[in-house]
């Protein structure tokens, strides 16, 4: 005897070995694949017999082919409004006489069709209700078409064309696609097999046009989903008002001059150097620092866009600026363009310092530190690209350079100060446990750690920048004296504000806090980021505290924008670090992006030179490029070989690279790749200001 029953779904049927007759025991039953089990009496639909004509093996097989014949519009009609037994419904369908065959036929037609009947229990079902069965009916019809649409796109996409219909989901399919649309299930389904999925498929297709537009786009969805233009239109009474009041600052007596690569035109930060008459030898240095923060006002409209992006996007080709055109043409420290007596005034927060002769800063008495709100004239806007090599030591003391070196004195000024403040910094730094860096320019055998990228039409140059130059290092120094005398004011003003702080060892060294502290690698007690203001909205949301403290000295934490413990100062803090770190990760991927075409640009396969960083990481002498080469894994730290890059994944940003063999083993000293010390621990503390460089701020 065989039996009928359904298991996990599906009709089966097994022979009976042995009954005990209880109908509470279980039956001993072998399957047809001889596999012998149990089963309860009560899960039994049918007990039969096979017919002599059909081999047992053939029974359930021939039984779905009768199965697919069955007309179910007609059973549905035939089943009436109540519950049924199909055994009942076989006699209805069949007849009397019904076999066994055209029985289990029918069990499997009405357990596979529950858009027709709902299974009650076993062996029972209730025919579904017309309007439902009609909207299934609809629904399976129109899941057809959509598979025979998926299975057309899927074909043509497979020989590289791209359905009309699909032209308008390109974007979303790549960046957030609907997983149960018909174009995503034949793009995904199409992609299958290729290293680059979706992205590489389009790519094929000829509707993404480079590897290049995918990593943009990629990062423009989900850091930038509404676009990079602005939402704000000022109108021409707002800049007016922003005129009205910036004409009421006092104008300062000095004459200011920034030093910046020719690219920049966000220019935060100025200096004037202005010599004392009642003191010999001493000189006020001036760091003017442009002031947004006097017409953005915490709540409004710009507010709000700074807000959401917290900072300058920085990336080889080009950037997204924090702030509109319109904010940045007016406080940007920009010089007039040509001959003028009548200098810019700009609006500026600015720290006046007194140095002595050696070059020290006084900290006490009438010579004190002093921050002050005011118009600065804007003389000059000094260009690294011109200067940046004619500037040294040794041409700053030569006054018979003063020709062809402008504010050479000044300069000077500035660097003896700066050697000063790097001294001092030095031996904090010693204090806390780390080694004292080198002023100057580094070992020229060590690798650089500072590239300029220059992109135009699709062709890149890249080119090392001189990290540790004298305008470098007087930058640099100034910057980090000013943002740490800023942060120190703020503390003992108890003035809240968004702190860098680096302290101890791991993966949170360090972090933006609201609370003071001090940044170890760079050797001060307090640091707050306040001199990119125009790039950056820590620096932004700094300046607004900065200046409540110029305006109303004791009393400024009382009218500050942001009061003590307040919990969205603590959230921009938050907020900064992980958007900055998104950003930077996107800066470094497209300066690898970069630096590959730059070796397709020099011809596939690119032979060159490595140095090993370690565990088979290395790096390309020439560019700031990774590779990973584990025939190094074993050689000593700045051991130099040579490689051959044979292909390039641009999708990935990985390369296939031949190893051919080490040039020298012995080890050479790698400072930026240091892992014993970690050096400042934040090395865009010590850059100057650059956009278009690896690790572009301050």
């Amino acid at each position: 005897m065989h039996l009928l029953f359904e298991e996990g779904g599906d009709i089966k049927i097994a022979t009976l070995i042995t009954a005990s007759g209880a109908e509470s025991e279980p039956l001993a039953v072998e399957s047809i694949g001889g596999k012998r089990g149990k089963l309860k009496s009560k899960d039994v639909w049918l007990r039969f017999q096979c017919p002599p004509a059909i081999p047992v093996a053939e029974f359930l097989p021939q039984a779905k082919l009768l199965a697919d014949e069955i007309d179910l519009d007609f059973v549905w009609e035939c089943a009436g409004n109540g519950e049924f037994q199909f055994l009942d419904l076989a006699k209805e369908y069949f007849g009397e006489t019904s076999t066994s065959l055209q029985q289990t036929a029918l069990a499997i037609a009405l357990q596979g069709a529950p858009v027709y009947f709902r299974r009650k229990g076993r062996g029972q079902f209730l025919r579904a209700p017309e309007d439902q069965l009609k909207a299934a009916l609809l629904a399976v019809e129109r899941k057809k078409l959509e598979l025979a649409k998926q299975e057309a796109w899927e074909a043509e996409l497979r020989e590289w064309r791209l359905p009309e219909e699909i032209h308008p989901q390109v974007n979303a399919l790549l960046f957030a696609p609907d997983k149960n649309t018909t174009a995503y299930k034949a793009v995904h389904a199409a992609s299958q097999g290729l290293k680059g999925g979706i992205a590489e498929l389009f790519l094929k297709c000829g509707v993404l046009g480079s590897a290049l537009v995918y990593h943009e786009g990629k990062f423009l969805k989900e850091h930038f989903p509404k676009g990079t233009g602005f939402n704000v239109t000022l109108q021409a009474s707002e800049e007016a008002d922003w005129q009205t009041a910036l004409n009421q600052l006092p104008i300062s007596n000095v004459r200011a001059f920034s030093i910046d690569d020719a690219s920049t035109t966000e220019i935060d930060d100025a200096f004037s150097v202005t010599a004392l008459a009642d003191l010999k030898d001493h000189y006020r240095i001036g760091v003017h620092i442009a002031a947004p923060a006097l017409a953005i006002a915490r709540g409004g409209a710009l507010d709000q866009i700074a807000r959401q992006r917290l900072s300058t996007v920085y990336f080889p080709g080009g950037k997204i600026t924090m702030l509109p055109d319109q904010v940045i043409d007016v406080f940007s420290l920009h010089a007039a363009e040509g001959v003028n007596d009548d200098l810019p005034l700009r609006p500026a927060v600015s720290l006046y310092v007194t140095i002595d002769a050696d070059g020290i800063p006084v900290l006490e008495g009438d010579h004190a530190p002093v921050t002050k709100v005011e118009r600065v004239p804007m003389a000059h806007n000094l260009r690294l690209d011109n200067l940046e090599d004619l500037v040294t030591e040794e041409s700053l003391s030569d006054v018979s350079n003063s020709a062809k070196l402008p504010y050479q004195h000044e300069l000077a000024v500035l660097w003896r100060s700066a050697k000063q403040l790097h001294a001092r910094r030095q031996e904090q730094r010693v204090a806390n446990g780390l080694r004292a860096e080198v002023l100057g320019l580094p070992d020229p055998q060590a690798l650089a750690r500072d590239f300029n990228f220059k992109v135009t039409d699709g062709v890149v140059e890249i080119k090392p920048r001189q990290r540790g130059s004298v305008l470098d290092s007087i930058v640099a120094e100034w910057m980090i004296y000013c943002n740490s005398t800023w942060g120190n004011q703020l503390a003992s003003h108890s003035v809240p504000g968004i702190y860098r702080t680096q302290k101890g060892w791991g993966p949170q060294r360090t972090r933006m806090q609201t609370a003071p502290g001090p940044h170890e690698g760079l050797g001060v007690e307090n640091y707050s980021w306040c001199t990119s203001p125009l790039r950056r909205y820590v620096d932004l949301v700094n300046q607004w505290q900065l200046i409540a403290m110029a305006q109303h000295g004791v009393t400024a934490k009382l009218v500050a924008p942001f009061k003590p413990k307040d919990a969205e100062l603590m959230a921009i803090a938050a907020d900064f670090d992980g958007t900055y770190a998104a950003y930077g990760d996107h800066q470094n991927q497209m300066e690898r992006y970069w630096c590959f075409q730059y070796l397709k640009q020099a011809g596939l396969p690119w032979k060159g030179v490595v140095r090993h960083l370690k565990d088979g990481q290395a790096r390309v002498e020439e560019i700031p490029l990774r590779l990973s080469i584990p025939e190094l894994a074993e050689q000593a730290r700045g051991a130099r070989a040579e490689v051959e890059v044979l292909e390039i994944d641009f999708l990935s940003l990985e390369a296939s690279v031949r190893y051919l063999g080490v040039i020298e083993s012995a080890a050479t000293d790698i400072t930026f790749d240091s892992v014993a010390d970690d050096s400042s621990g934040d090395n865009a503390e010590v850059n100057v200001h650059s956009e278009v460089n690896s690790g572009a701020t301050d």
